[in-house]
């Protein structure tokens, strides 16, 4: 079984050194940023940068994503909300300061790449994010239901909401491995205003682990953070869920409940 250790202590680790919180601030700013213009912010090789920028990958607090011949590197928050799952969030007053801390820290771009290792296989994974029931268990109590067929559609609800939450298409399914699905949130008019984005989760062996990535992207330039703000607690709490049989408490679920 995974410890808490195990996750936090390299990320402590990456951020003791200035020049790597720097990066992550700069990453903050402008994400999907080059080797290159992350280079050129500092009065240092590009050599030596690229050393910071992989210590903040083995922590997990950078992931980087190909386009073209560019290699972009983006911020991960997800293993910051793993921290401040166990030693903040019980001193917040509320769910309220979660949601406003997730805000100023996803804020920015409009392509949100998230990433989280999980000692899990990939089938298991995979049963996690299609099960309506699993689903429950992390996502705040919201259902998923789907066949889950390329070109079928899917819709989240909760029993504790009126009607539909978020509702989409399923572009590409292939379990256990990817699965590409727009994304259109109606829970109130304000956010369905915001109209569709698209959500890729993707899923890598890693031994006897797997990175889970999930990207959401195609979202407008001011889009309603509350589109993408809950990832971090949906991931963090997929995690907890596979690998110790525990719901996570979050401020995700503390406003919306467990399952229902």
């Amino acid at each position: 079984m995974v410890s808490y250790s195990d996750v936090v202590e390299p990320v402590f680790r990456a951020i003791a050194d200035p020049t790597r919180r720097e990066l992550l601030d700069e990453l903050f700013r402008d994400d999907g940023q080059t080797l290159g213009a992350l280079a050129g912010r500092f009065a240092m090789t590009r050599v030596a940068v690229a050393k910071h920028l992989h210590l903040l990958e083995v922590a997990g607090l950078v992931t980087t994503r190909r386009r073209g011949r560019e290699k972009l590197h983006y911020l991960n928050p997800v293993p910051i909300r793993l921290v401040h799952d166990r030693w903040v969030s019980k001193y917040t007053e509320g769910w309220a300061a979660g949601l406003a801390d997730l805000k100023r820290d996803l804020e920015v771009s409009v392509e949100k790449v998230f990433e989280i290792y999980i000692r899990t296989t990939p089938e298991r994974l995979w049963h996690a994010i299609t099960d309506s029931e699993v689903r429950s268990r992390y996502q705040f109590g919201a259902r998923v239901e789907s066949d889950w067929t390329s070109g079928s559609a899917y819709r989240v609800q909760h029993g504790a909401a009126p009607g539909v939450l978020i509702e989409g298409e399923n572009l590409e399914v292939d379990p256990p491995h990817r699965l590409v699905q727009t994304y259109h949130a109606v829970w109130d008019d304000d956010i369905a205003a915001e109209g569709t984005s698209r959500v890729t989760w993707e899923i890598e062996p890693v031994g006897d682990s797997c990175r889970l990535t999930v990207t959401h992207d195609q979202l407008g330039e001011t889009a309603d953070p509350h589109l993408y703000g809950g990832w971090p607690m949906i991931l963090s709490g997929v995690k907890t869920w596979l690998e110790t049989g525990q719901e996570l408490t979050t401020p995700g679920s503390l406003m919306f409940g467990g399952p229902a």
